[in-house]
């Protein structure tokens, strides 16, 4: 199973989107996001590409009422998990924070296969050595949103723990509303 990591968008939804769609293009079928959304209205963006969104919040968590109301009402395609995540995807077990430190502490329990972070802006892939004789994968997406770094993103390959940071690709500038009105009649 490949996913889609992400983190630090901080509204920038086209950004969001277009690192979506091109992961979903290289064979991503999730997305996890660690935190630094800001407006749940971002998602809004990356939603019409299908895939399931597991998001956490970050220091800049915005409107959590309403993430809490439209992961609700999404039918399972936004999961909002609060602060922290720990979920099994593609027989492996993940866990998200937004903040480094405690995902390299997670790391060093061995616990968990991946352990991802958010809230640097600066992609990191890393193998760290854990308690458990083993190593866990700690991955930071860096910042899709471009926020003070170029807006980057990690496709993962969960099957052989394989990771690539990838630069958001660039979109085609938004349509001013008058024109997009006429083109939806």
């Amino acid at each position: 199973m490949k996913i889609c990591i992400v983190s630090d968008s901080h509204d920038h939804r086209e950004r969001l989107a277009a690192a979506v769609a091109d992961a979903k293009a290289r064979g991503a079928q999730a997305v996890l996001h660690c935190g630094d959304l800001v407006a749940p209205s971002t998602l809004h963006a990356a939603m019409p590409l299908g895939l399931p969104i597991h998001v956490i919040h970050g220091n800049n968590a915005g409107d959590l009422y309403h993430l809490c109301r439209l992961a609700q009402k999404s039918g399972g395609l936004v999961n909002y998990h609060g602060q922290d995540a720990s979920l099994t995807l593609g027989g492996r077990k993940i866990f998200l924070v937004h903040y480094p430190h405690y995902a390299r502490a997670m790391a060093i329990t061995g616990d968990y296969d991946l352990v991802c972070n958010g809230h640097e802006h600066s992609a990191v892939i890393e193998r760290v050595r854990n308690i458990k004789g083993t190593e866990t994968v700690r991955v930071d997406p860096g910042t899709v949103g471009g926020v003070s770094a170029p807006p980057t993103y990690v496709l993962g390959d969960l099957a052989e723990l394989r990771f690539t940071i990838y630069p958001v690709p660039e979109q085609a500038p938004a349509q001013p509303r008058a024109e997009r009105a006429a083109d939806d009649s």
